[in-house]
């Protein structure tokens, strides 16, 4: 483990559970919200930003979302895990360093167990990309890698976001990742993912109103026209009731100017 790594490992905060109106909750030490679970229906993304950390679905074709493994570099609360595995029946690979996390998802957010089909690192991301990655074919990487103060993410240089396209399928592989699109930090966080994949291959949504902004990253992605993108926006929402063609109205090119950040 590199010493970065080492370093946050020491200091990994509190795992606590909380429960309100039939959803549970984790928390890192704080009162902060980390990740969330509705009770009665476990395998639905209960989180708003969460939700659209999936808006990758709108890239790829109906009939394909399916192939390849997913890949979730920070396990939160397992939402993202439980659908990628339960509902899209994906291959899954989830990374997490805090093992109290990996245990409270084991005791309280219905985490799958480990088998063919679903895989669960202990490890620092960035660690993981480095020396495990490439003995998958990621189709999918979702990024959420925040600490218990949740005002930034750890990992978000550019020698991460280049390990994070290296590690993508080179044909149609993507990325999400869930920013503060009211943070200061965005545009730069912004920048540096553009310069990793190519201006042209990356897109924003709208910051939720808790100002979660994500952006989706891709290798090689031929964006379809208008039509087809509002075909699979209706077939997302009647296969996995998300909200895929509010994500359509949201989404919008990098701007070029976040280029000129140095």
């Amino acid at each position: 483990m590199n010493p970065r790594a080492q370093a946050a490992a020491a200091e990994l905060p509190e795992v606590t559970v909380s429960e309100w109106n039939g959803v549970r909750f984790l928390h890192l030490g704080t009162p902060w919200v980390q990740g969330a679970m509705r009770i009665a229906r476990p395998l639905a993304i209960e989180l708003e930003y969460v939700q659209r950390m999936m808006a990758w679905m709108l890239w790829r074709p109906s009939a394909e979302l399916a192939q390849g493994r997913a890949v979730q570099l920070g396990l939160g609360a397992a939402a993202i895990t439980r659908f990628t595995h339960g509902a899209l029946k994906m291959d899954t690979t989830a990374v997490e360093l805090n093992p109290a996390v990996i245990a409270a998802c084991r005791q309280s957010f219905r985490l799958p167990e480990p088998g063919p089909r679903f895989g669960l690192v202990q490890a620092d991301a960035m660690d993981w990309l480095q020396t495990d990655a490439g003995a998958h074919q990621i189709a999918v990487l979702q990024v959420d890698l925040y600490d218990h103060e949740a005002a930034a993410p750890v990992l978000d240089d550019a020698a991460f976001y280049r390990a994070c396209c290296e590690a993508l399928d080179p044909e149609g592989g993507l990325m999400s990742v869930n920013l503060f699109g009211r943070h200061a930090s965005f545009a730069a966080s912004a920048a540096r993912i553009a310069r990793a994949f190519g201006l042209d291959q990356c897109w924003s949504l709208r910051p939720t109103r808790e100002g979660n902004t994500v952006v989706v990253a891709a290798r090689n992605v031929l964006v379809p026209d208008r039509e087809e993108l509002l075909r699979r926006a209706d077939s997302i929402e009647a296969r996995y009731k998300l909200p895929a063609r509010k994500w359509l109205r949201m989404v919008k090119p990098l701007d070029p100017a976040i280029l000129d950040l140095r």
